[in-house]
């Protein structure tokens, strides 16, 4: 199940776009991530069945970069440092890869339910 979402409510309002989107880029560099080589889709946490059926449909190069950047994280992490400035995740780079597979994943669960209580009438 997915979180909600306002997205929808502040596009449609572009002074209101306009307004929220140097606080969300501020924001997205104060949360850290980026400075670590990480992109969004690697903070979803993995203890949700969607989450885990969705990291098995990745290929295997996704697959290892997302384990390569989560490992190098918190080799960061352990050390307290940054990457170099040159090496950090641009915003570019920051694409979605595993939300699309989380939403494709909940959309079938929702189809195979309603299919799943669907009632055959016959006259």
């Amino acid at each position: 199940m997915s979180a909600p979402s306002l997205v929808q409510a502040v596009a449609k309002r572009g002074w209101l776009s306009k307004m929220l989107k140097p606080v969300a880029t501020w924001y997205t560099y104060a949360a850290g991530y980026r400075q670590m080589g990480l992109r969004a889709d690697d903070l979803i946490s993995e203890e949700n069945e969607t989450v885990l059926a969705a990291l098995k449909r990745l290929t295997p190069k996704e697959s290892y970069d997302r384990i390569y950047r989560i490992r190098r994280a918190t080799q960061l992490s352990l050390t307290h440092k940054l990457l170099p400035k040159n090496e950090w995740t641009t915003q570019e780079e920051d694409v979605p890869y595993l939300r699309p597979l989380i939403d494709q994943i909940e959309a079938e669960a929702a189809e195979k339910a309603a299919l799943d209580t669907l009632t055959i009438v016959k006259n």
